[in-house]
Protein backbone atom coordinates (compact mmCIF):
# COMPACT_ATOMS: atom_id res chain seq x y z
CA UNK A 1 0.00 0.00 0.00
CA UNK A 2 1.30 3.43 -0.89
CA UNK A 3 0.12 6.92 -0.10
CA UNK A 4 0.85 9.30 -2.96
CA UNK A 5 0.48 13.02 -2.48
CA UNK A 6 -0.38 14.96 -5.60
CA UNK A 7 -0.63 18.71 -5.30
CA UNK A 8 -3.35 20.03 -7.61
CA UNK A 9 -3.84 23.79 -7.40
CA UNK A 10 -6.72 25.52 -9.10
CA UNK A 11 -5.16 26.08 -12.52
CA UNK A 12 -3.91 22.51 -12.64
CA UNK A 13 -7.41 21.24 -11.89
CA UNK A 14 -9.01 23.11 -14.74
CA UNK A 15 -6.07 22.59 -17.05
CA UNK A 16 -6.23 18.85 -16.50
CA UNK A 17 -9.91 18.71 -17.37
CA UNK A 18 -9.61 20.80 -20.49
CA UNK A 19 -6.29 19.39 -21.57
CA UNK A 20 -7.60 15.85 -21.26
CA UNK A 21 -10.91 16.43 -22.99
CA UNK A 22 -10.12 19.24 -25.39
CA UNK A 23 -6.38 19.40 -25.88
CA UNK A 24 -5.88 22.89 -24.45
CA UNK A 25 -5.70 24.57 -21.05
CA UNK A 26 -7.58 27.71 -19.96
CA UNK A 27 -5.95 31.07 -19.51
CA UNK A 28 -5.31 32.09 -15.89
CA UNK A 29 -8.55 33.02 -14.20
CA UNK A 30 -10.62 31.70 -17.12
CA UNK A 31 -12.74 29.31 -15.05
CA UNK A 32 -16.38 30.09 -15.80
CA UNK A 33 -18.72 27.58 -17.49
CA UNK A 34 -19.15 30.05 -20.34
CA UNK A 35 -15.44 29.74 -21.21
CA UNK A 36 -15.16 26.00 -20.57
CA UNK A 37 -16.05 23.96 -23.68
CA UNK A 38 -17.22 21.02 -21.55
CA UNK A 39 -19.09 22.80 -18.78
CA UNK A 40 -20.69 25.26 -21.20
CA UNK A 41 -22.58 22.32 -22.73
CA UNK A 42 -24.16 21.23 -19.45
CA UNK A 43 -27.82 22.22 -19.25
CA UNK A 44 -29.18 22.91 -15.77
CA UNK A 45 -32.44 24.38 -14.47
CA UNK A 46 -32.51 28.17 -14.29
CA UNK A 47 -30.40 29.59 -11.48
CA UNK A 48 -28.06 26.59 -11.22
CA UNK A 49 -24.36 26.62 -12.08
CA UNK A 50 -21.70 23.93 -12.52
CA UNK A 51 -17.96 24.15 -11.85
CA UNK A 52 -15.00 21.84 -11.34
CA UNK A 53 -14.39 20.88 -7.72
CA UNK A 54 -11.48 18.51 -8.39
CA UNK A 55 -9.75 16.80 -11.29
CA UNK A 56 -7.07 14.17 -11.54
CA UNK A 57 -9.33 11.78 -9.62
CA UNK A 58 -8.81 8.88 -11.98
CA UNK A 59 -11.94 6.79 -12.56
CA UNK A 60 -13.85 8.56 -9.74
CA UNK A 61 -16.88 6.59 -8.56
CA UNK A 62 -18.65 6.57 -5.17
CA UNK A 63 -18.12 9.47 -2.76
CA UNK A 64 -18.38 9.96 1.00
CA UNK A 65 -17.65 13.07 3.06
CA UNK A 66 -15.68 12.89 6.31
CA UNK A 67 -16.61 15.16 9.25
CA UNK A 68 -13.41 17.21 8.81
CA UNK A 69 -14.33 18.01 5.21
CA UNK A 70 -12.29 15.36 3.40
CA UNK A 71 -14.03 13.92 0.36
CA UNK A 72 -13.27 10.22 -0.01
CA UNK A 73 -13.67 8.72 -3.48
CA UNK A 74 -13.59 5.14 -4.70
CA UNK A 75 -12.82 3.88 -8.18
CA UNK A 76 -13.51 0.81 -10.25
CA UNK A 77 -10.97 -0.01 -12.97
CA UNK A 78 -8.29 2.24 -11.46
CA UNK A 79 -8.19 0.21 -8.24
CA UNK A 80 -7.53 3.34 -6.16
CA UNK A 81 -9.08 5.02 -3.13
CA UNK A 82 -8.66 8.80 -2.92
CA UNK A 83 -8.90 11.64 -0.42
CA UNK A 84 -9.75 15.04 -1.94
CA UNK A 85 -9.07 18.13 0.18
CA UNK A 86 -10.16 21.75 -0.15
CA UNK A 87 -7.93 23.29 2.50
CA UNK A 88 -8.69 26.99 1.91
CA UNK A 89 -12.48 26.63 1.68
CA UNK A 90 -12.85 28.10 -1.82
CA UNK A 91 -14.66 24.99 -3.15
CA UNK A 92 -11.80 24.07 -5.46
CA UNK A 93 -9.77 21.11 -4.22
CA UNK A 94 -6.13 21.81 -3.38
CA UNK A 95 -4.88 18.24 -3.38
CA UNK A 96 -5.81 14.70 -4.31
CA UNK A 97 -4.22 11.92 -2.27
CA UNK A 98 -4.14 8.27 -3.28
CA UNK A 99 -4.76 6.44 -0.01
CA UNK A 100 -4.51 2.93 -1.42
CA UNK A 101 -3.97 1.34 -4.82
CA UNK A 102 -3.94 -2.05 -6.49
CA UNK A 103 -7.33 -3.03 -5.11
CA UNK A 104 -10.00 -4.98 -7.01
CA UNK A 105 -12.72 -2.52 -8.03
CA UNK A 106 -12.94 -0.53 -4.75
CA UNK A 107 -15.93 1.43 -6.01
CA UNK A 108 -17.91 1.58 -2.77
CA UNK A 109 -16.88 3.57 0.29
CA UNK A 110 -18.53 4.67 3.52
CA UNK A 111 -17.44 6.63 6.60
CA UNK A 112 -18.27 5.97 10.25
CA UNK A 113 -16.70 6.78 13.63
CA UNK A 114 -13.46 8.09 12.14
CA UNK A 115 -12.96 5.10 9.85
CA UNK A 116 -13.21 4.71 6.11
CA UNK A 117 -14.87 1.49 4.90
CA UNK A 118 -13.99 0.28 1.41
CA UNK A 119 -15.72 -2.52 -0.52
CA UNK A 120 -13.45 -4.63 -2.68
CA UNK A 121 -15.12 -7.39 -4.69
CA UNK A 122 -15.22 -10.05 -1.97
CA UNK A 123 -14.09 -8.16 1.12
CA UNK A 124 -14.94 -5.04 3.09
CA UNK A 125 -11.90 -3.21 4.51
CA UNK A 126 -11.63 -0.53 7.19
CA UNK A 127 -9.04 2.24 7.47
CA UNK A 128 -9.08 3.53 11.05
CA UNK A 129 -8.55 7.17 12.10
CA UNK A 130 -8.15 7.99 8.43
CA UNK A 131 -8.63 11.77 8.49
CA UNK A 132 -5.66 12.01 10.86
CA UNK A 133 -3.62 9.59 8.71
CA UNK A 134 -4.08 10.97 5.19
CA UNK A 135 -0.33 11.23 4.57
CA UNK A 136 0.43 7.94 6.30
CA UNK A 137 -2.61 5.71 5.79
CA UNK A 138 -2.96 2.73 8.11
CA UNK A 139 -2.98 -0.84 6.91
CA UNK A 140 -6.61 -1.84 6.34
CA UNK A 141 -8.46 -4.08 8.75
CA UNK A 142 -10.55 -6.88 7.20
CA UNK A 143 -14.14 -6.36 8.33
CA UNK A 144 -15.76 -9.23 6.42
CA UNK A 145 -14.53 -11.52 3.67
CA UNK A 146 -17.80 -13.36 3.20
CA UNK A 147 -18.76 -12.12 -0.27
CA UNK A 148 -18.55 -13.91 -3.64
CA UNK A 149 -15.43 -13.44 -5.76
CA UNK A 150 -17.29 -13.07 -9.09
CA UNK A 151 -16.20 -9.93 -10.94
CA UNK A 152 -19.40 -9.70 -13.03
CA UNK A 153 -21.38 -7.04 -11.13
CA UNK A 154 -18.92 -7.63 -8.31
CA UNK A 155 -18.16 -3.96 -7.64
CA UNK A 156 -20.20 -2.53 -4.81
CA UNK A 157 -21.81 0.64 -3.46
CA UNK A 158 -21.93 0.64 0.34
CA UNK A 159 -23.48 2.92 2.95
CA UNK A 160 -24.41 2.90 6.60
CA UNK A 161 -28.13 2.92 7.31
CA UNK A 162 -30.01 4.70 10.09
CA UNK A 163 -29.94 1.40 12.00
CA UNK A 164 -26.14 1.62 12.20
CA UNK A 165 -25.63 -1.37 9.91
CA UNK A 166 -23.47 -1.38 6.79
CA UNK A 167 -25.45 -2.23 3.65
CA UNK A 168 -23.51 -4.16 1.00
CA UNK A 169 -25.11 -5.31 -2.27
CA UNK A 170 -24.09 -8.44 -4.15
CA UNK A 171 -24.95 -8.17 -7.84
CA UNK A 172 -26.05 -11.01 -10.11
CA UNK A 173 -22.97 -12.74 -11.56
CA UNK A 174 -24.49 -12.66 -15.05
CA UNK A 175 -26.75 -10.71 -17.37
CA UNK A 176 -29.76 -12.76 -16.30
CA UNK A 177 -29.71 -16.05 -14.40
CA UNK A 178 -30.85 -17.96 -11.31
CA UNK A 179 -28.22 -18.98 -8.77
CA UNK A 180 -28.54 -21.29 -5.77
CA UNK A 181 -26.29 -19.06 -3.66
CA UNK A 182 -28.77 -16.82 -1.80
CA UNK A 183 -26.25 -13.95 -1.61
CA UNK A 184 -26.48 -13.15 -5.33
CA UNK A 185 -28.84 -10.39 -6.57
CA UNK A 186 -29.38 -9.01 -3.07
CA UNK A 187 -28.67 -6.17 -0.72
CA UNK A 188 -27.03 -7.55 2.41
CA UNK A 189 -26.30 -5.83 5.71
CA UNK A 190 -24.05 -6.39 8.70
CA UNK A 191 -22.82 -4.77 11.89
CA UNK A 192 -19.89 -2.32 11.57
CA UNK A 193 -17.53 -5.03 12.87
CA UNK A 194 -18.67 -7.46 10.14
CA UNK A 195 -20.82 -9.69 12.32
CA UNK A 196 -24.40 -10.81 11.64
CA UNK A 197 -24.13 -10.60 7.85
CA UNK A 198 -27.58 -11.27 6.38
CA UNK A 199 -29.64 -10.81 3.24
CA UNK A 200 -31.88 -7.76 3.62
CA UNK A 201 -33.77 -7.82 0.29
CA UNK A 202 -33.42 -9.90 -2.87
CA UNK A 203 -34.32 -9.80 -6.56
CA UNK A 204 -31.93 -6.87 -7.06
CA UNK A 205 -29.88 -7.34 -10.24
CA UNK A 206 -27.20 -4.70 -9.65
CA UNK A 207 -27.71 -1.68 -7.44
CA UNK A 208 -24.85 0.84 -7.42
CA UNK A 209 -26.68 3.56 -5.51
CA UNK A 210 -29.04 3.80 -2.55
CA UNK A 211 -30.12 6.15 0.21
CA UNK A 212 -32.64 6.38 3.05
CA UNK A 213 -35.60 8.73 2.91
CA UNK A 214 -34.89 11.60 5.32
CA UNK A 215 -38.41 11.48 6.80
CA UNK A 216 -39.44 7.82 6.71
CA UNK A 217 -36.05 6.14 7.04
CA UNK A 218 -36.97 3.72 4.25
CA UNK A 219 -34.28 2.48 1.87
CA UNK A 220 -34.58 3.55 -1.77
CA UNK A 221 -32.25 2.20 -4.46
CA UNK A 222 -31.50 2.36 -8.16
CA UNK A 223 -31.17 -0.91 -10.07
CA UNK A 224 -29.71 -1.67 -13.50
CA UNK A 225 -32.03 -3.63 -15.79
CA UNK A 226 -30.89 -6.65 -17.77
CA UNK A 227 -29.35 -6.41 -21.23
CA UNK A 228 -30.09 -8.00 -24.62
CA UNK A 229 -33.85 -7.55 -24.71
CA UNK A 230 -33.72 -4.65 -27.17
CA UNK A 231 -33.03 -0.93 -27.25
CA UNK A 232 -36.04 0.13 -25.24
CA UNK A 233 -36.61 -2.65 -22.71
CA UNK A 234 -36.27 -3.22 -19.91
CA UNK A 235 -35.99 0.02 -17.95
CA UNK A 236 -33.62 0.67 -15.12
CA UNK A 237 -35.50 1.14 -11.84
CA UNK A 238 -35.93 3.26 -8.74
CA UNK A 239 -37.19 1.07 -5.89
CA UNK A 240 -38.42 1.54 -2.33
CA UNK A 241 -38.04 -0.98 0.50
CA UNK A 242 -40.84 -1.06 3.06
CA UNK A 243 -39.77 -4.20 4.95
CA UNK A 244 -36.93 -6.69 5.11
CA UNK A 245 -37.27 -9.81 2.99
CA UNK A 246 -38.94 -8.18 -0.01
CA UNK A 247 -38.18 -9.45 -3.53
CA UNK A 248 -37.80 -6.89 -6.33
CA UNK A 249 -38.30 -9.14 -9.32
CA UNK A 250 -34.98 -10.16 -10.83
CA UNK A 251 -34.63 -12.40 -12.81
CA UNK A 252 -38.34 -13.11 -13.19
CA UNK A 253 -39.77 -9.70 -13.92
CA UNK A 254 -38.35 -6.35 -15.04
CA UNK A 255 -39.67 -2.84 -14.56
CA UNK A 256 -43.35 -2.45 -13.83
CA UNK A 257 -44.82 -4.99 -16.25
CA UNK A 258 -42.19 -6.90 -18.28
CA UNK A 259 -41.82 -10.66 -17.68
CA UNK A 260 -38.43 -12.10 -18.48
CA UNK A 261 -38.53 -14.20 -21.68
CA UNK A 262 -36.71 -17.08 -19.97
CA UNK A 263 -37.55 -16.81 -16.28
CA UNK A 264 -40.92 -15.04 -16.31
CA UNK A 265 -43.70 -16.99 -14.63
CA UNK A 266 -41.43 -18.91 -12.30
CA UNK A 267 -42.49 -16.75 -9.37
CA UNK A 268 -45.97 -15.27 -8.71
CA UNK A 269 -46.14 -11.63 -9.75
CA UNK A 270 -47.96 -10.63 -6.57
CA UNK A 271 -44.92 -11.76 -4.55
CA UNK A 272 -42.66 -9.22 -6.30
CA UNK A 273 -42.32 -5.52 -5.49
CA UNK A 274 -42.65 -3.23 -8.55
CA UNK A 275 -40.44 -0.15 -8.92
CA UNK A 276 -41.53 3.27 -7.73
CA UNK A 277 -40.32 4.65 -11.07
CA UNK A 278 -39.25 3.06 -14.34
CA UNK A 279 -36.12 4.89 -15.48
CA UNK A 280 -34.69 5.06 -18.99
CA UNK A 281 -33.75 1.77 -20.69
CA UNK A 282 -30.04 1.00 -20.24
CA UNK A 283 -29.23 4.43 -18.76
CA UNK A 284 -27.05 2.68 -16.14
CA UNK A 285 -28.59 4.41 -13.12
CA UNK A 286 -25.91 4.30 -10.47
CA UNK A 287 -25.27 6.84 -7.66
CA UNK A 288 -28.52 8.04 -6.03
CA UNK A 289 -29.23 10.48 -3.18
CA UNK A 290 -32.08 12.37 -1.60
CA UNK A 291 -31.33 16.06 -1.71
CA UNK A 292 -31.12 17.16 1.94
CA UNK A 293 -29.34 20.51 1.62
CA UNK A 294 -30.61 24.07 2.01
CA UNK A 295 -28.94 25.71 -1.00
CA UNK A 296 -31.35 24.51 -3.72
CA UNK A 297 -34.91 25.87 -3.89
CA UNK A 298 -37.36 24.28 -1.42
CA UNK A 299 -39.04 22.14 -4.09
CA UNK A 300 -35.84 20.07 -4.36
CA UNK A 301 -35.85 19.12 -0.69
CA UNK A 302 -36.07 15.33 -0.18
CA UNK A 303 -36.27 14.70 -3.93
CA UNK A 304 -34.22 12.00 -5.67
CA UNK A 305 -31.13 12.77 -7.77
CA UNK A 306 -29.63 9.94 -9.85
CA UNK A 307 -26.31 9.76 -11.68
CA UNK A 308 -26.91 7.95 -14.97
CA UNK A 309 -23.62 6.53 -16.20
CA UNK A 310 -24.88 5.95 -19.73
CA UNK A 311 -25.72 3.05 -22.02
CA UNK A 312 -23.15 0.77 -23.62
CA UNK A 313 -25.34 -1.63 -25.63
CA UNK A 314 -27.99 0.56 -27.25
CA UNK A 315 -28.09 1.65 -30.90
CA UNK A 316 -28.54 5.25 -29.78
CA UNK A 317 -26.84 6.21 -26.54
CA UNK A 318 -28.90 7.34 -23.57
CA UNK A 319 -28.05 8.51 -20.06
CA UNK A 320 -24.76 10.36 -19.42
CA UNK A 321 -26.62 12.80 -17.17
CA UNK A 322 -28.01 13.46 -13.71
CA UNK A 323 -31.78 13.04 -13.46
CA UNK A 324 -34.37 14.14 -10.92
CA UNK A 325 -37.30 12.04 -9.70
CA UNK A 326 -39.86 14.27 -8.02
CA UNK A 327 -41.90 12.68 -5.26
CA UNK A 328 -45.28 13.33 -3.69
CA UNK A 329 -45.01 11.36 -0.48
CA UNK A 330 -43.90 7.90 -1.57
CA UNK A 331 -45.17 8.31 -5.14
CA UNK A 332 -42.98 9.38 -8.06
CA UNK A 333 -44.70 12.13 -10.03
CA UNK A 334 -42.02 13.00 -12.61
CA UNK A 335 -38.68 11.87 -14.02
CA UNK A 336 -36.66 14.54 -15.78
CA UNK A 337 -33.20 15.82 -16.62
CA UNK A 338 -31.42 17.81 -13.96
CA UNK A 339 -27.92 18.09 -15.47
CA UNK A 340 -27.40 16.98 -19.07
CA UNK A 341 -25.02 17.72 -21.91
CA UNK A 342 -22.19 15.24 -21.44
CA UNK A 343 -23.70 13.37 -24.42
CA UNK A 344 -23.87 15.29 -27.71
CA UNK A 345 -24.49 13.66 -31.11
CA UNK A 346 -23.62 10.19 -29.81
CA UNK A 347 -20.28 11.42 -28.42
CA UNK A 348 -19.77 11.73 -24.68
CA UNK A 349 -17.36 13.88 -22.69
CA UNK A 350 -18.29 12.52 -19.27
CA UNK A 351 -20.08 9.72 -17.41
CA UNK A 352 -21.67 10.70 -14.07
CA UNK A 353 -21.10 7.98 -11.48
CA UNK A 354 -22.28 9.30 -8.11
CA UNK A 355 -23.81 12.32 -6.40
CA UNK A 356 -23.08 13.67 -2.91
CA UNK A 357 -24.68 16.58 -1.03
CA UNK A 358 -22.05 18.83 0.54
CA UNK A 359 -22.53 20.45 3.98
CA UNK A 360 -23.22 23.83 2.31
CA UNK A 361 -26.02 22.27 0.22
CA UNK A 362 -24.20 22.15 -3.10
CA UNK A 363 -24.13 18.89 -5.06
CA UNK A 364 -21.01 17.01 -6.08
CA UNK A 365 -21.07 14.77 -9.17
CA UNK A 366 -18.27 12.28 -9.83
CA UNK A 367 -17.28 11.49 -13.42
CA UNK A 368 -15.27 8.30 -13.86
CA UNK A 369 -14.61 8.99 -17.55
CA UNK A 370 -13.03 12.44 -17.17
CA UNK A 371 -11.64 11.79 -13.69
CA UNK A 372 -13.41 14.88 -12.39
CA UNK A 373 -15.63 15.88 -9.47
CA UNK A 374 -18.11 18.62 -10.47
CA UNK A 375 -19.92 20.95 -8.07
CA UNK A 376 -23.45 22.20 -8.80
CA UNK A 377 -24.65 25.29 -6.96
CA UNK A 378 -27.73 27.48 -6.95
CA UNK A 379 -27.86 31.27 -6.82
CA UNK A 380 -24.10 31.80 -6.64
Amino acid sequence: MTAIRRWTPRLFLLGFLLGTACGSAPAPGDESPESDPILSRIQLPEGFRISVYASGVRNARAMAMGPSGTLFVGSRRAGNVYAVRDMDGDFVADEVLTLDSGLKMPSGIAFRDGALYVADINVVLRYDDIENRLYDPPEPVVVNRGFPTDRHHGWKFIRFGPDGKLYVPVGAPCNVCERADPRFATIMRMNPDGTDLEVYVSGVRNTVGFDWHPDTGELWFSDNGRDLMGNDVPPDELNRVTEAGQHFGFPYHHGTDIPDPEFGGRRPLDSLVPPVQDLGPHVAAVGMRFYTGDMFPPEYRNQVLIAEHGSWNRDNRIGYRVTLVRLDGNEAVSYEDFAAGWLVDEEYSGRPADVEVMPDGSLLVSDDYAGVIYRITYGQ
